[in-house]
Formats: C-alpha cells, structure tokens, sequence
C-alpha cells in the first residue's frame, strides 16, 4: 500500500498547493477529494478497486486544475507550483482500461520526485536491501592527512563518477586517485586517465548466470576485430549495438552449464569503454594496487566517520543549494579541527604545520 499511498499524498498535496497559489484554480470541478480540509481522503486502502478509483479521481482532479489554468500567466513561485503538480499527476500513474481511468505505474519513473516538500531529494539504493531517499554528498580526502580538499551535495540518485570528476578540476596532473566500485564506471576512468591522473579505483563486481560459472571476464574480447572468444573457443561478432551472442553455439557446448542457463545462449555486453575497465581489473589484481588501497583507504573511512558524526547523516535544509553551504561548513570546521590536530600553529605571523 505505501507506494499508492504516497504517490496519493503528493497528488493531494500538489493540487492543494495550486489551488492556495492560484485562485483561478479553485473553479476547476473537482471531487476526489475536500481539498480544504487537512489529511488524506478516505479510502479503503484493503480495497484494490476502491485504491483505483482513488488514483483516478485524484489524477482526474489534477488534470482539471492545470486544465483550468492553462493560458494563465504565473509568477515564480506559481509556476513552479504547476509544474510540480504537472510531473506529479504523471510519474507514477499510466492510463487504465477504461477511458478516464488511471493506475499506478507498473514501473518506477526515471528521476522520480518523492517529496512536493523538498522537489529535489531523490531515491537511490545503496544495496539491493538498503534505500536511501534524499541526498548525496560528495568529498575528495588526502589521504595522509585526512584533510577535504572538495566537497558537493547533489540529489542522492546522482551517479559518483561524474561528480568525482568534477571534484578534481583544476588539481595537477599525476596525482593517484583512490576511490571504491561507486567511481569504476568506464566514462569515469577515461575521464581520469585524460586528466592524466594514475587510478586506484576499485572495480565494480562481476555476477555470472551460474553460481560459480564463467563471467565477462573469462570471455577474450578483441574490440579492434570486433570479436568475443568465450572459453571454449567459439568466436562470435560484437554488434554496432554493442552485443556479441553465441546463439546455437551453446546448444552443444561441453561448458554450457558453467555458462549459461538461457535457451537463447550467452550473450555478451561489450562496454563502450570496455578495454578501460578490462586493464583496470587486471591491474586490481596486482600486489602494488592492494596495497596502496588498503595503506590509503582507512583514514579516508575515518575522515567520511568524522563527517556523518553526530546525526550528520541527516541533512538540516530542504533543498540542493542550502545543504550544500552546510555541507560545506561542516566540512571546513573538520579541517580546522584536525589542522589543530596536526600542530597548527602561528609562526613569524603565518600559519604553519607544527
């Protein structure tokens, strides 16, 4: 019940919203609901039919009131009232069997809205298990020192790798870069490695059909013939969309069960960047990677520790840009304190490590 019953909350929420900032509004014909009056409508929400034909009214009753002010001209904070409803009345629902009816989407709407309260948190999962729903915050670290050298708050479904790259503008050539799975994607490092900066970047896991059978990694991929080998040898073409499919090969293959289980045959997905994160594997493998990870890796985990201390986790503000100057705060109080950690101190009349 509880998707139905937020995607309700934020169709009541956003209709009333409309209504209290434009009076034209208020003439559009509505009946799902009392608008006026505080709370959620009642339904018997045990009752799928009865949860539809809530949806229904409530999407019908949104659809009246953008109807009713279309034309009208908006001011700032109006506009964006309407534009909300607009997007609400539609992420989550699609049209019913019947004309006029609407249900609650069989699928998740990209860069869906959770709040008409705060517009710009997102949903993200950090696991299959473990959601998160507001925002994200970014930092690159020193690692020796445990200092933030950068930090940025975005919605939390924002990707980390682009984002990390940002965070790196404007800092010199070579430096090594460390980071976990979240920055391993293939546009990340090529973006990296033409800032000519080394990588330290923990490649992101590989599953395979069969529990302990083959991954993409045990198949040989040519990328300049334009070829897949899989480990028993048979050669299948890379398509201009990217797939390489060993088809009929499979029916017969002495390995088939190591591989696959799809009537079809394996099929494999070759990257756009794919010999960037091929080499970036082989090299996770290496005694000189492992250990510079595991040498660098805690006092950032301690410095990310000192961050989210004290309810930090939990951001005070709605909204991207006020958290961001909090974040931002909160980040140079950090560094004060471990400077003095360090042995900050006044010399000759400037400030040195002591």
């Amino acid at each position: 019940m509880s998707f139905v019953s937020d995607t309700v909350t934020q169709l009541v929420a956003a209709i009333r919203r409309v209504r209290r900032l434009v009076p034209l509004a208020c003439k559009a014909q509505v009946g799902a609901h009392d608008y006026d009056q505080p709370g959620k409508p009642v339904c018997a929400w045990d009752d799928p039919a009865a949860k539809q034909a809530l949806v229904t009214g409530l999407v019908n009753d949104a659809l009246a009131v953008l109807a009713a002010i279309e034309g009208v001209e908006l001011g700032g904070e109006q506009a964006e009232a309407v534009a909300l409803l607009a997007l609400v009345a539609g992420q989550d629902v699609e049209a019913g069997e019947r004309p006029g009816a609407w249900r609650i989407a069989r699928k998740v709407a990209k860069d869906r809205v959770l709040s008409t309260v705060d517009p710009q948190a997102r949903h993200t999962r950090k696991t299959s298990a473990h959601k998160r729903d507001g925002y994200k915050a970014h930092v690159a670290a020193e690692p020796q020192s445990g200092l933030f050298t950068e930090c940025a708050l975005t919605a939390a479904s924002a990707p980390d790798g682009p984002t990390g790259v940002e965070l790196l503008d404007g800092e010199e050539p070579g430096l090594e870069v460390l980071g976990d799975s979240g920055y391993g994607s293939g546009e990340t490092r090529a973006a990296l490695r033409a800032a000519k900066h080394a990588q330290t970047i923990k490649p992101g896991p590989l599953t395979s059909a069969v529990p302990g059978g083959f991954t993409k990694h045990d198949f040989t991929i040519d990328t300049q013939a334009g070829t897949v080998t899989c480990p028993a040898g048979s050669k299948a073409r890379i398509t201009p969309s990217g797939q390489a499919s060993f088809g009929k090969r499979c029916q017969r293959c002495p390995l088939r069960q190591r591989c696959t289980t799809a009537s079809g045959g394996r099929t494999i997905h070759v990257h756009p960047h794919e010999d960037e994160l091929r080499a970036a594997r082989r090299r996770a493998t290496t005694r000189g990677f492992q250990d510079s990870y595991r040498r660098w890796r805690p006092m950032v985990e301690r410095s990310i520790a000192w961050l989210v201390a004290d309810g930090c986790r939990r951001v005070p503000y709605l909204g991207i840009e006020r958290n961001h100057v909090w974040l931002s705060v909160r980040v140079a109080a950090l560094n004060l304190r471990r400077l003095l950690v360090l042995g900050l101190t006044r010399r000759d009349g400037a400030w040195a490590l002591g």
